[in-house]
């Protein structure tokens, strides 16, 4: 039963992963008429549109009562100042995070990016190992060493990018950067998220809503100061469309699915 659940799982990962590369990477590549989306303002969605779905699962949990709905969160947040306030720093570590993936997506082919991403798995290892005191076998860091020779050869330029190697050289640059940025600050704040989660008995759907509302805050003030004149001029939804929908809505289904890390998801499986 749990080897049929781990490939199962494995399944539905690689399904949505690749579903929403796909669709992040085409999105910000789409060339149409008018202003592109702000991949700004589509952090704040994917994070607003987390609060709510997590709000109805815990209405769903004090069994479709508003009264206890009400309560719940009351007591679970308000209540615990503390508490809440100790996911400000993942959640200002995933809004970067979020953001910068946008960035590594408009500089770098899909193929490339998916492969360097996977340097998420190395990441979360590692501060797993320094932060939560577990232990790697054999097996484990072999896998993590095939693991960076396979982005070290990603990485490695063929004829045809030698011949653009100038044209590109910048964005791929940039690209690669931010995605590296972003594998770093995936495993520290996935790790960190997964300590405060031990150490604590709040269900994920509380965390989630408190990481949602500081990860809103953190992104509106990133829309501020860096896209302010922009939304000014042209609003917070322009070139918005139905692909937009599509990635904000699978961006946001992975985090509800408990898979925010996913470096984390992965790191279980390679363990089992």
């Amino acid at each position: 039963m749990s080897t049929n659940l781990k490939y199962l799982s494995l399944g539905i990962l690689v399904f949505q992963t690749t579903s929403l590369v796909l669709t992040m990477r085409y999105s910000r590549t789409l060339k149409e008429e008018g202003p592109r989306y702000l991949s700004s303002t589509a952090v704040v969605v994917a994070e607003l549109l987390k609060i709510m779905a997590c709000i109805l699962l815990v209405y769903k949990d004090s069994k479709c009562s508003l009264r206890a709905l009400n309560r719940v969160l009351h007591d679970e947040i308000l209540n615990k100042p503390m508490e809440t306030l100790k996911l400000a720093i993942p959640s200002g570590i995933y809004t970067l995070q979020n953001n910068l993936l946008y960035v590594a997506l408009s500089n770098l082919d899909a193929a490339t990016y998916q492969v360097t991403y996977q340097l998420k798995i190395l990441t979360t290892a590692l501060f797993s190992v320094s932060m939560l005191s577990k232990k790697l076998g054999v097996y484990q860091w072999l896998s993590l060493v095939i693991l960076m020779t396979g982005v070290a050869f990603v990485q490695w330029p063929s004829d045809s990018q030698l011949d653009s190697k100038e044209l590109s050289a910048g964005s791929q640059f940039v690209g690669l950067m931010a995605v590296l940025t972003a594998c770093f600050s995936s495993g520290f704040a996935g790790v960190y998220f997964e300590k405060i989660l031990k150490e604590t008995k709040q269900s994920v759907w509380i965390r989630n809503i408190q990481l949602g509302f500081f990860g809103s805050i953190f992104g509106l003030m990133g829309v501020y100061i860096y896209d302010g004149e922009l939304v000014s001029k042209n609003g917070f939804f322009q070139g918005y469309n139905q692909l937009t929908w599509i990635v904000v809505v699978l961006q946001n289904h992975l985090k509800i699915a408990g898979l925010k890390n996913r470096s984390v998801f992965k790191y279980i499986l390679l363990k089992t």
